[in-house]
């Protein structure tokens, strides 16, 4: 698959373009913000549906309680906000308020990541999936691009229970066409190869896409799978690939703890025993730094992850 990074677009705006989309066909969508509609880009369906926007402050566990109390009359609850105030502030009323219900309402959580970058570590949510894959009847995504986005979210307005779209705040290139079509139930693999399965998600997608180009030309013929859906996670195409090729890596901006590299070593280890390299944010804060120096620093770049790859393939065969 061959990816033009040169040429991004912004996921948060696509998203709010496709909320005021699903807004139009569907009365009872609402949209519910904590003071940040410009950030997240809500503020698109909230110049459109003013009526059925609501700005709840800097008051996130409101909020949260609020779109609940929405969907216990038949609304479709959008409730968006920076990933760190949307999984930590506001967990209790989540787990209690909206899971324990099975209530529909979508949690987007932008800024995710150290992508985040210049604003730090308070800003950087590294652990919000952990977080939401561990509630009963939550549902959790993070798409690669524009149009895996699009998708997710109308997806998301058709499909009944509580979900998590995580969203980054850097613009991503474009690596699905009008073509694609997000399936909850399946990974995708959008690079083929036989010594080793690369899963992935997000906008480091297109980093792994062009790191197993790179390893290519080595003479390593690296797999790529986009698992957008960390949780149902798709279990049958894990154990296709660690049984097809040689190890697995995980990919994520995220801890490696508890994210998609954990639920990737919890699907082979009952069911497929595989050597798991986890590539992540390793048990620690993020810190300020421009988004791009933040990925080269902890080495999820695609020139890193080369060398690191490489490294881990050079002790797999000897």
């Amino acid at each position: 698959m061959n990816i033009d990074i040169s040429k991004t677009q912004s996921i948060r705006k696509v998203f709010g373009n496709t909320l005021a989309q699903v807004g139009e066909l569907n009365p009872n969508v609402v949209v519910l913000d904590a003071d940040l509609s410009c950030s997240t880009q809500t503020k698109i369906f909230a110049d459109k549906f003013p009526e059925r926007f609501f700005n709840c402050g800097i008051a996130e566990q409101n909020m949260i309680a609020t779109a609940a109390g929405l969907a216990t009359q038949g609304k479709i609850a959008f409730a968006s906000t920076f990933a760190m105030f949307a999984t930590g502030r506001t967990y209790d009323q989540i787990r209690n308020g909206v899971c324990y219900s099975d209530l529909d309402v979508k949690i987007v959580g932008t800024h995710g990541g150290v992508t985040v970058g210049e604003d730090g570590a308070t800003h950087q949510a590294l652990e919000d999936i952990a977080l939401m894959r561990e509630i009963p009847h939550m549902t959790v995504i993070v798409p690669a691009d524009a149009k895996e986005c699009e998708e997710v979210v109308k997806y998301a307005s058709l499909h009944h229970g509580p979900m998590y779209i995580r969203l980054s705040r850097c613009n991503v290139p474009d690596i699905f066409d009008d073509n694609y079509h997000f399936n909850i139930h399946k990974a995708r693999i959008v690079e083929d190869g036989s010594d080793l399965t690369i899963f992935t998600n997000g906008e480091l997608l297109a980093e792994c896409i062009l790191a197993s180009h790179g390893l290519k030309e080595l003479g390593i013929s690296a797999r790529v799978v986009n698992v957008p859906v960390v949780k149902p996670i798709d279990k049958s195409t894990i154990i296709d690939c660690a049984t097809q090729t040689k190890f697995l890596v995980t990919v994520e901006n995220h801890s490696t703890t508890g994210g998609l590299g954990s639920a990737v070593c919890e699907v082979v280890c009952g069911n497929c025993p595989t050597k798991v390299y986890r590539i992540g944010i390793h048990d620690e804060f993020g810190q300020s730094g421009k988004s791009n120096e933040l990925v080269e620093y902890y080495g999820l770049d695609s020139k890193s992850l080369i060398k690191r790859i490489q490294s881990m393939f050079k002790k797999e065969i000897n």
